[in-house]
């Protein structure tokens, strides 16, 4: 019996590949610029993408009858329009969970590297200009004691509070609703942005993207966080408003941010990098071994559950 097809485009770890050469017969179309899906899927009856792709409604319209499943290589989904390929009868599974641990190191990392202006020292050891120790030299913020503020309390965000709890740092939360003891292990919950705000002397931004939070961290809710507060995002850019947060960076409102993703990214805000204050990384935070391998295994067999006519964990919606 034969295989059925499917396209991959993107670059997968050698492992998972294997494993979807077991289970399919697979085209490789793969792509490190932004584009709007293969142009070949005849005959493919699954597409495993990823996160640079965009399935807008006018894409997945154009795709036939045989594509039966969209498998994307990240825990986001904003990239496919998921109304239109429901309408069209084809599933959308996605990688979430597998990527938290790594993801929320990143978070911490960030906040490590703001707080400590780690950025700053790496950059004046290598232009040669440290002249030895001082006792002024890149002061910067012991994290012990201050208040970390997570938008977006799912996986991610809650491996990030037991880590920060492993610095001393006092848990608050915004979230659309409260989370049972068992997961909010005292962490503080605000059912508003104003007092969530005021609490957040560190803010990390971990919630989806899409409408609902575009921009949510605009300059109203910057002018409501205290000063000298420290901004990190590993989520979406579109999270954050980039010119407010720039001008908030450059008045020292903010003392620092750590950003690892950006609003259109790969293009992004070229004023940041005339900041000293910012800490700035290129979509790492599931960069290792293991989550990128757990993520591939992952979205394979979301594609192989809906061909099989099983409905996998992994489906979105």
């Amino acid at each position: 019996m034969s295989k059925p097809t499917v396209i991959v485009t993107v670059r997968l770890p050698e492992a998972v590949k294997a494993y979807a050469e077991t289970l399919f017969d697979v085209r490789y179309d793969t792509t490190d610029v932004l584009r709007h899906g293969p142009a070949d899927v005849v005959d493919a009856r699954g597409i495993l993408t990823s996160s640079i792709e965009r399935y807008d409604a006018g894409k997945i319209a154009s795709l036939p009858d045989c594509v039966q499943v969209i498998s994307t290589f990240s825990a986001g989904f904003e990239h496919i329009d998921i109304p239109a390929a429901q309408a069209r009868g084809i599933a959308v599974c996605n990688t979430p969970d597998v990527l938290s641990i790594s993801t929320a190191e990143i978070g911490m990392q960030l906040i490590l590297m703001a707080a400590r202006r780690a950025g700053e020292g790496e950059r004046l050891l290598r232009a040669g200009l440290w002249k030895g120790w001082q006792p002024d030299l890149l002061i910067g913020l012991q994290l012990h004691g201050k208040r970390l503020g997570i938008f977006g309390m799912g996986s991610i965000g809650r491996h990030l509070a037991r880590m920060a709890r492993g610095f001393g740092m006092e848990i608050h939360y915004r979230n659309r609703s409260r989370l049972g003891p068992s997961l909010e292990h005292g962490a503080i919950w605000h059912d508003n942005d104003d007092s969530f705000l005021a609490a957040s002397e560190v803010i990390s931004l971990n919630a989806p993207g899409g409408g609902g939070t575009r921009h949510w961290l605009n300059a109203a809710r910057i002018a409501k966080l205290p000063a000298g507060v420290i901004v990190v995002n590993t989520a979406r850019g579109s999270l954050i408003d980039d010119a407010a947060l720039i001008a908030a960076l450059k008045s020292r409102h903010v003392r620092y941010a750590g950003l690892d993703v950006f609003d259109g990214e790969p293009d992004f805000n070229r004023f940041y990098l005339d900041l000293d204050n910012a800490v700035l990384l290129p979509h790492m935070g599931s960069s290792t071994v293991e989550a990128r391998e757990a993520m591939g295994r992952l979205a394979v067999d979301g594609i192989a559950a809906v061909l099989e006519g099983k409905r996998p964990g992994n489906l979105v919606g």
